[in-house]
């Protein structure tokens, strides 16, 4: 192996572990606060319908309750609001234990006996997101659910006519596919809340199944969105904690205009600010009590059910989870408020700026702010209070008396709710009909807080910043000081846009007078086409770091990233961009990551197609190694994928792809939060085919490497299991005779049949593996053979074989003298046996005549019977070399054969889990039939050897054709995973008949 292979293999190997370790690792530590139960958490099992128990066995339907709670609820008669919470992949159903606790402890401290009856489904644990059979089932199962729980409310006085479902993960996707069965009544939910669910695509297509089941559910809510427009969906994403589901995968696909939608990640939830992961989300008593505020609010007082008005239900969910403007929701904006008060309490605002702190002591006060003298020089009016009472603060003043406003409408609904402060930010254009404006500082329970307003002009106060290139590597920055006189400033950040940028944004503040009073600066980057703000508080002077990244690309030609600074007066302020390179490699992998298996198969397609051609050259394979390294040949499978994108631009070639029937060409899901633009087009994105090279040379990485730790492990498990195993050296061992390979080919497709596909295929690579590990016994056998006979080194050096040991000579066999037996007789044995008996020799130079007419420059290695001494086999080493060879064939095949077995392990597992419950086969069954032509090659492929494939006809073919079988996998595998399998059969199949034939 050569040292710049290493190399640079070892340098790729360092990209990719720098990038997955920038996805693993690379954001903020949890700051989540965790849910606790005060009281043993009880799951009561719901009886269904004998029906429902047969058909689904697996399944079950809890009630949740915690200590009185629970006994009260012991016969099931329930006066709540219900909720059913749905588990994910390979979720828990006890996971609901979070929102039940919570939900408990909020109606308890509740007047009117209004609280919630918590419902959770067991689905198993299914890894419904790697295997798409059971996401039918479940979702059959959940309109059971729904029923059954309606009707424990028949005899309530107030029935619900709802559900209102939280889906965690895939159970948000089950959740919305509901509205597609053809008997489910849409009237039945009118609340779906998911938690880091892919909404969008699945994360790894594995199964076709899968793929189905997302296009159905996206044909229903997409192209018959009108018929839903009650049903109020809230979709949250996790952050970057999250690394299994991508936030930008939880935007739910639906129209721009549909009201009734929202989709957001959780950094952007008022009162969390937080990321999460994937099961965090679940837990996170931040988001948790979002939820619980928002479903109390969703009740009527009157009948204690949730809300049937969609308006209502979207003015919460704004209020709870976008805005939460600290404003009691009922109240109307417009409507008149009138203000009282001293004359004392009241103080007119002169000054470009009001810095106020309320005293100890409790008093009423109110700040007057003249309109008619600013709205010429200034925009807007913006406003911060760190006293985070919910009640109005802010007022616009429509009749004055004297030095007082007596009548004023309320402007506070636009207040914006941070973690360090409250702010109100009012457009002057907008407040034509106000002559003042009041901003309330009173604090009659003698609550200390600060109060901070000024006029501001929004031009002066917003600054343009052009971020670096994405291949700057970190050498370049773009940097602004600002001189902050005012307390909020805007920074466009010119060209970030798009998702594989990554920065590090550094704000460096310090001020010339040091205060023990100031409040603390809040960084926000705001995203303006998708909910994915985050949120930085730091102190004064400090130095903050903010991670410069996007969920989503953005769709059209809107404003850029903004980010926006709420500051202390009379501070400098330094902001610094430079891209980061491991967190550029991070986001490749996070939204490129799941198509590296594809150009994992691609690199050893490739080697195997690489040892081919060698065994058509000289009859031997390459090390494997040496044919994955040989096997990175990006311009020779992207190129032509390059050129179908371009061709496909043209309707002349898109007509003729259609009337071939070939499939459209796969690419990865749309990185923008709808997957269209504007006028409902798809979009087109090209970086992820400019990344294709990356991506082949990091799959190159991953096989070179793989292949390495393969052999390790092959030498380690052969080294243990050599003691139940007698010594061979014959090239044949671990192989199976004709009759054998039929009886298995026939037994593993009844087992296929009767069970599961991916036992069959699981079954196979288990019996290749043996013969490898037979291979890998034999080499280290004959290594450490004594009675080895290496023949001439001037043989090994021209390397064109024995031309004289095939002849006859009896020069040949006096060097056999020199073996050391120093006898004479011997020596003539040896003589006699090495020049060969007259009829032997004659056949020896025979075959020598055609081998060296057939050019492989290596009779030795295709002589598969030894030489004799005194009636045993006389070893040498072309056998040895023999058994290396074949073991290097083998060693490639199996690193291929891994792949279909990984690709199929989740229906194993599914079809192995449901054992307990039926032993029929898996239906449906994502890898039968197709695994059949892959399980049937690998049998016959057990039994090959390079003698056998020197020799045939149809080898040269089949080694040619693997390089257009990558470029196919390459063009249809990316979004179709699954169809990885489709191609390693479509290698396997002529690589087999080549053993044959």
């Amino acid at each position: 192996m050569r040292v710049a292979t290493v190399a640079f293999y070892g340098c790729a190997l360092g990209l990719l572990a720098m990038g997955l370790r920038e996805m693993f690792s690379g954001f903020e530590e949890n700051r989540c606060t965790m849910t606790y139960m005060f009281e043993y958490p009880e799951y009561r099992r719901i009886a269904l319908p004998r029906r429902v128990a047969r058909q689904y066995p697996a399944y079950g339907l809890y009630l949740y309750g915690e200590g009185q709670y629970a006994q009260d609820t012991r016969g099931l008669k329930l006066t709540g609001a219900p909720v059913l919470f749905l588990p994910g992949n390979a979720g828990s159903y006890k996971q609901a234990r979070s929102l039940g606790s919570v939900a408990l402890r909020k109606a308890e401290a509740l007047e009117g006996g209004v609280h919630l009856n918590v419902f959770t489904i067991d689905f198993n644990e299914e890894l419904v997101a790697l295997y798409g059979g059971s996401l039918r089932r479940q979702t059959h199962f959940l309109h059971e659910s729904i029923k059954a729980i309606l009707r424990l409310y028949k005899d309530h006085e107030a029935p619900p006519h709802s559900v209102v479902l939280v889906g965690h993960s895939m159970g948000g996707v089950v959740a919305r596919a509901l509205f597609t069965l053809p008997r489910f009544s849409p009237r039945l939910v009118s609340l779906i809340i998911t938690q880091a669910s892919p909404h969008q695509a699945p994360v790894l297509s594995l199964d076709a199944h899968l793929l189905e089941f997302y296009s159905a559910v996206r044909q229903r809510w997409v192209g018959r969105a009108e018929d839903l427009r009650n049903v109020t969906v809230l979709s949250v994403g996790g952050g970057y904690r999250d690394y299994q589901v991508r936030s930008g995968l939880t935007a739910l696909p639906c129209p721009q205009d549909d009201p009734s939608k929202l989709s957001l990640v959780v950094t952007a939830v008022p009162r969390t600010w937080v990321s999460t992961d994937h099961l965090s989300i679940v837990w996170c008593k931040e988001l948790v009590l979002a939820t619980v505020r928002a479903f109390f609010d969703l009740i009527e007082p009157e009948t204690g059910q949730f809300s049937d008005d969609p308006e209502r239900r979207m003015a919460i969910l704004h209020h709870h989870f976008i805005r939460h403007p600290v404003r009691v929701l009922g109240e109307q904006l417009e409507t008149p408020v009138s203000l009282s008060g001293s004359p004392k309490t009241w103080s007119e605002v002169n000054t470009l700026r009001l810095a106020y702190s309320a005293p100890k002591e409790g008093q009423a006060k109110y700040f007057l702010f003249a309109l008619s003298s600013r709205r010429r020089a200034y925009s807007h009016f913006y406003c911060r209070s760190n006293n985070l009472e919910m009640t109005s603060w802010v007022y616009g003043c429509t009749q004055m008396n004297g030095s007082m406003c007596v009548q004023a409408v309320d402007l506070s609904f636009g207040t914006e709710l941070l973690p360090a402060y409250k702010v109100l930010t009012l457009s002057l254009r907008e407040l034509s009909s106000v002559s003042h404006l009041i901003v309330v500082a009173s604090n009659l329970n003698g609550r200390q807080f600060t109060v901070e307003c000024e006029w501001q002009r929004q031009e002066s106060q917003t600054v343009s910043l052009p971020v670096p290139h994405v291949l700057s590597f970190g050498m370049s920055v773009s940097d602004v000081t600002l001189n902050s006189t005012g307390l909020r400033h805007t920074i466009e950040l010119q060209h970030f846009h798009q998702v594989y940028q990554a920065f590090r944004i550094s704000v460096v503040s310090h001020c010339k007078v040091t205060k023990t009073d100031r409040l603390p600066n809040v960084y926000i980057m705001k995203v303006p086409w998708f909910r994915e703000d985050s949120v930085t508080t730091s102190s004064i002077p400090s130095v903050t770091e903010i991670s410069g990244m996007l969920h989503t690309s953005r769709p059209d030609n809107s404003t850029g990233v903004l980010l926006q600074l709420h500051t202390a007066p009379n501070c400098h302020y330094k902001v610094s961009v430079r891209t980061s390179f491991p967190r550029v490699l991070g986001q490749v992998l996070r939204f490129c990551g799941p198509v590296l298996p594809v150009y994992v198969a691609v690199a050893l397609l490739l080697a195997c197609g690489g040892q081919m051609s060698s065994v058509v050259r000289t009859g031997r394979p390459l090390q494997m190694s040496h044919a994955v390294a040989r096997s990175l040949q990006p311009h020779k499978v992207d190129l032509p994928v390059y050129l179908l994108h371009l061709l496909l631009r043209y309707s002349w070639f898109q007509d003729g792809w259609s009337t071939l029937h070939l499939p459209p060409l796969d690419a990865l899901p749309a990185t923008s939060p709808d997957g269209t633009t504007q006028e409902g087009l798809p979009l087109n994105e090209d970086w992820p085919r400019l990344l294709s090279p990356l991506l082949y040379v990091l799959g190159a990485a991953m096989a070179f490497w793989g292949s390495v730790l393969l052999r390790l492990f092959l030498r380690l498990l052969s080294l243990l299991l050599a003691p139940l195993h007698r010594p061979s050296v014959s090239r044949d061992c671990g192989t199976l005779c004709r009759r054998t390979q039929l009886l298995l080919i026939l037994c593993l497709s009844v087992l296929g049949w009767a069970s599961c596909g991916a036992l069959s295929i699981t079954a196979t690579f288990l019996l290749h593996l043996y013969r490898v590990l037979r291979l890998q016994m034999t080499e280290r056998s004959l290594s450490h053979m004594l009675n080895l006979a290496p023949e001439k080194q001037s043989d090994k050096d021209n390397g064109t074989g024995n031309e004289e040991k095939g002849t006859g000579e009896k020069e040949k066999g006096t060097g056999e003298k020199e073996k050391g037996t120093g006898e004479k007789e011997k020596g003539t044995g040896e003589k006699e046996k090495g020049t060969g008996e007259k009829e032997k020799g004659t056949g020896e130079k025979e075959k020598g005549t055609g081998e060296k007419e057939k050019g492989t420059g290596n009779s030795d290695s295709l002589d598969s019977k030894p030489k004799e001494c005194n009636g045993a086999p006389l070893l040498s080493d072309s056998v040895l070399q023999d058994v290396r060879d074949d073991l290097q064939l083998h060693i490639s095949l199996s690193a291929l054969l891994t792949l279909p077995v990984m690709l199929c392990a989740p229906s194993l597992i599914h079809w192995t889990r449901n054992l307990r419950y039926s032993v029929a086969c898996l239906d449906p069954d994502p890898c039968w039939p197709h695994s059949v032509p892959l399980f049937i090659a690998s049998l016959l492929l057990i039994n090959c050897n390079t003698l056998t494939l020197s020799y045939s006809k149809t080898l040269p073919i089949t080694s040619r054709l693997l390089l257009p079988l990558s470029v196919a996998m390459v063009t249809f595998s990316p979004l179709h995973l699954y169809r990885v399998n489709y191609f390693v059969s479509a290698a396997l199949v002529p690589l087999a008949v080549s053993c044959l034939f």
